[in-house]
């Protein structure tokens, strides 16, 4: 392998002279390339789940490419530039992980300690402050109620019930389900929107009774 970089420079500058030299690249702005900042994040997972390391390879470069061109466009204005996005993210890695780059213990848990130190970072109020409300009704079922266990609300509390399932059974439990939704004329993404919806006010009225 050689090392990161050179290479990481280079890219930084062929980035540069694309927006001086491309139409196409010069007209882009942060608004017009969100769609392509999703699309090539989902085909970065397509290729973990299909186990090709070169697509994997092809692909973080193409969602490595749109961190560089965001803020290749942000630093033409003085904003920020590629530096400050990586300082940042270093920054905040050290100091989320004092039992690496210092002398704490290694906290029991280890997701809990995650969502408490960016909560005090940010000045979060509630466990469920930051969690992007784009997210498909089962992404952010499944954020809302990590967050709310990391941040001490019993699964009684917000209504979730152990389950007897094995971890293998899930994914057929999930068709099942949207094909019974299917079968009662229901939308099982705007279904499960709802019931999310009721269960994010459980935990505010929760978090409201501490």
């Amino acid at each position: 392998m050689n090392g990161s970089q050179p290479e990481l420079g280079r890219l930084v500058a062929v980035m540069h002279r694309l927006r001086t030299g491309c139409p196409w690249d010069a007209e882009q702005t942060h608004a017009s390339l969100v769609r392509y900042l999703v699309e090539e994040t989902l085909e970065v997972v397509e290729a973990i789940e299909a186990g090709d390391d070169t697509q994997l390879v092809e692909e973080l470069g193409d969602l490595l490419l749109q961190v560089v061109f965001h803020a290749e466009i942000a630093g033409e204005s003085g904003r920020f530039d590629i530096e400050d996005v990586a300082r940042r993210i270093s920054d905040k890695l050290i100091a989320r992980h004092p039992y690496v780059f210092a002398e704490a213990e290694v906290p029991a848990d280890l997701v809990g300690s995650w969502e408490r130190a960016k909560a005090v970072e940010k000045g979060r109020d509630s466990a469920l402050d930051g969690i992007p409300h784009r997210m498909s009704a089962l992404t952010r079922a499944h954020k809302v109620i990590t967050r709310a266990r990391s941040h001490g609300l019993a699964p009684e509390m917000i209504g979730v019930a152990p389950s007897e399932l094995l971890a293998s059974e899930l994914g057929g439990e999930f068709l099942r389900l949207v094909g019974r939704a299917e079968v009662l004329g229901v939308d099982p993404e705007q279904a499960a929107r709802a019931a999310l919806r009721d269960l994010e006010e459980r935990i505010r009225r929760a978090e409201a009774r501490d």
